[in-house]
């Protein structure tokens, strides 16, 4: 009896909720894409949830100990990736400007003290009056930190900042040169001693800016073989896609051009070539066009997605010029105008881009009934709005020219181009 109260009272006895997981889920050790200078400490900062001031604090901490802190920063910028996405690297911290600056204070500090008596560096010398003794020349430390950051802006503009599209290959230019200049007067300055030093002395000292010139060149050749492979590359694959567009254009375009022409426009097999046709041919010669691309090649895509879902077949055809992206109002509005040509009137339905240099105009046309537009209901607001309202607030004007019972609608959507709409 008691161990039948005890289930009892367990079975009406509340479940206790599950605990909640209040382990936090870490974000990758990757390192973001928009970065002060490489990524690292923001990256870590992420990962372990703390502030990325707090991250770099312990580097620079860390540093002092035999430069424990610097290799750390040096393997995790190695070895850490970027995260995932199609945005380009970008660093806020202009490093090679840094550099640069630091380079010119080093470059004022050779000539500086070039002219100096004392120093901290000793040169062993001697004399047949004197015997041995010791001279203190001051151009030393300062020949090694011109050279090195001179060096390291140049390197670091040639492979860092030549691909940053905050900077590009002008800015790298720039700073290359300047680098050249820096290592060039230290060069020459290093060689104004050598009668006073004596030539022994300083050829250490010539040899620091004539290997930063070469790094620098090297840095320069490298990323100029680099463009050369890839344009080889690319030359090379533009050779097999060539003769791949040549052989699948003699053998599967023509084959489904030919089931296009023995069925009729609304017919599944028709409408099934076609939509392979145009994969095709886009897969072929506009594989690598931008998600933001033309009119043109906008409305050429919208076109074959509806002969996948309407017994159509679209002609898109363009002449001229054309500024006007696909994220514009003209390619809604002739997208619109498409659809409603496709979903009431179907077959044979063309449409024919014309730009100039004062407007773009886009003249869609089908062979259906023909309706009255001045009889369309006031709740349908897809002629009236999407297309007619939608050409006005951008500052275009939308033609329909129709008649009930008359094969044929034709909408003509006109939109002036920018230098046009200034004038």
């Amino acid at each position: 009896m008691s161990s039948l109260a005890t289930v009892t009272d367990a079975a009406a006895r509340p479940l206790r909720p599950a605990r909640p997981n209040r382990r936090p889920t870490r974000i990758p050790l990757t390192r973001p894409r928009t970065m002060a200078v490489t990524g690292v400490a923001a990256g870590l900062a992420d990962h372990f949830g703390v502030s990325v001031t707090r991250v770099r604090l312990l580097l620079a901490v860390a540093t002092a100990f035999a430069g424990a802190g610097l290799l750390f920063y040096v393997w995790c910028w190695l070895f850490m990736p970027l995260r995932a996405g199609d945005g380009a690297t970008e660093r806020r911290v202009p490093v090679a400007w840094l550099l640069l600056t630091g380079a010119g204070v080093g470059l004022a500090g050779v000539l500086s003290a070039a002219r100096a008596t004392s120093s901290v560096y000793l040169d062993l010398y001697f004399t047949e009056t004197t015997g041995y003794g010791l001279r203190f020349w001051p151009t030393v430390p300062w020949v090694w930190a011109a050279t090195l950051l001179a060096t390291a802006a140049g390197v670091w503009a040639g492979g860092i900042d030549r691909v940053d599209p905050s900077r590009g290959p002008r800015h790298a230019m720039v700073v290359r040169v300047l680098a050249a200049v820096a290592l060039a007067v230290v060069f020459v300055a290093v060689a104004g001693t050598a009668d006073v030093r004596g030539g022994r002395a300083v050829i250490g000292e010539l040899l620091l800016p004539v290997a930063g010139a070469a790094a620098i060149a090297a840095s320069a050749l490298l990323q100029a073989w680099r463009h050369l492979v890839d344009e080889r590359i690319g030359r090379v694959r533009d050779e097999q896609r060539s003769a791949m567009a040549a052989h699948l254009h003699d053998s599967v375009l023509q084959t489904l051009a030919l089931i296009q022409n023995r069925s009729g426009a609304s017919s599944e097999v028709s409408r099934i070539a076609r939509a392979q046709e145009r994969e095709l041919r886009a897969w072929l010669y506009d594989g690598d066009s931008p998600a933001d691309s033309d009119l043109p090649t906008d409305l050429r895509d919208y076109a074959g997605a509806l002969e996948l879902d309407f017994p159509v077949r679209i002609e898109v055809v363009s002449t001229g010029t054309s500024t006007e992206r696909a994220s514009g109002e003209l390619a809604a509005a002739a997208r619109e105008a498409m659809l409603n040509a496709a979903r009431h009137a179907g077959g044979e339905i063309s449409v024919y881009i014309e730009g100039a240099a004062s407007a773009v105009d886009v003249f869609i046309r089908d062979r259906g009934a023909g309706f009255d537009p001045a009889a369309v209901p006031a709740d349908r607001w897809g002629v009236r709005e999407s297309i007619v309202g939608r050409m006005r607030r951008s500052g275009g004007t939308a033609v329909i020219r129709s008649v009930p019972d008359v094969s044929g609608t034709e909408v003509r959507l006109s939109l002036p181009t920018a230098g046009a709409r200034r004038d």
